[in-house]
């Protein structure tokens, strides 16, 4: 399979703290702001985030959420592979918090946009911003753009971004896959 790596381990690393630090400036102390990662992928760049925010910088007491789209999303019937939910855990209040909802490619916008769908379950949020680790931004099929982003990448139709994280994979790395080749 051929790839095309774009960020390796140590890119990512600095790219998560400027991410950090671009949270910090808008939400100081982060007692009303709470981060939800979106299932599957998301929860990695939440928690590695959430992370940061602690050790780095002593911001405690931050809240993160998990939060499973399956059934939200438009396409979910116009497969017919068996679809496995994951665990949606936002096990605290988000009416009038700020909410930064955290995903690792922005592509189309559709899951972003059944995320703030899922999203209307839990309560009303003060405000919700959008943080991803690559922003795919010649392929939106809806108006929604990121608040933060990682990197932007042009990628051609037949390419798709891959990204591992060590906690599931066995590095950190962010490569373009030819799809033909998958």
């Amino acid at each position: 399979m051929e790839q095309k790596a774009i960020l390796n381990s140590n890119s990512i690393k600095i790219i998560l703290q400027r991410l950090a630090c671009q949270m910090i400036e808008k939400h100081i102390d982060f007692s009303n702001t709470v981060l939800i990662g979106i299932q599957p992928r998301g929860i990695y760049l939440a928690e590695r985030l959430k992370k940061i925010l602690e050790l780095n910088y002593l911001i405690d007491e931050i809240q993160l959420g998990y939060l499973d789209i399956t059934f939200f999303r438009d396409d979910f019937r116009k497969t017919d592979k068996l679809l496995e939910a994951k665990s949606t855990k936002i096990d605290f209040i988000i009416e009038n918090k700020n909410v930064i909802l955290i995903d690792d490619v922005l592509f189309t916008g559709r899951s972003i946009s059944s995320a703030l769908t899922a999203l209307q379950s839990f309560g009303r949020p003060n405000a919700i911003e959008l943080l991803v680790l690559i922003d795919r931004r010649f392929s939106r099929h809806l108006p929604i753009q990121p608040d933060y982003t990682g990197l932007q990448v042009d990628v051609i139709k037949n390419e798709k971004v891959l990204v591992k994280w060590k906690e599931n994979e066995t590095e950190d790395a962010v490569f373009l896959i030819n799809k033909s080749q998958i």
